[in-house]
């Protein structure tokens, strides 16, 4: 996310967020965009792994 969007991102996160929030809910919702992301840019990145490859990885049938 490019740096300028970052306030708007928080302050809709936060206008999203209960009124009895805590500032853990409010890490958690953070932290869970930011791992989203940073999934999305691994991906357009080539930095991924297919599925049946994972399942060998981990002796998984199907």
């Amino acid at each position: 996310m490019q740096t300028e969007n970052i306030k708007q991102e928080a302050c809709r996160i936060l206008d999203k967020l209960s009124d009895k929030a805590t500032w853990d809910d409010l890490m958690h919702q953070i932290y869970v965009r930011q791992t989203i992301e940073a999934g999305i840019k691994d991906s357009e990145e080539g930095r991924t792994i297919d599925v049946k490859e994972v399942r060998k990885r981990f002796g998984l049938t199907k």
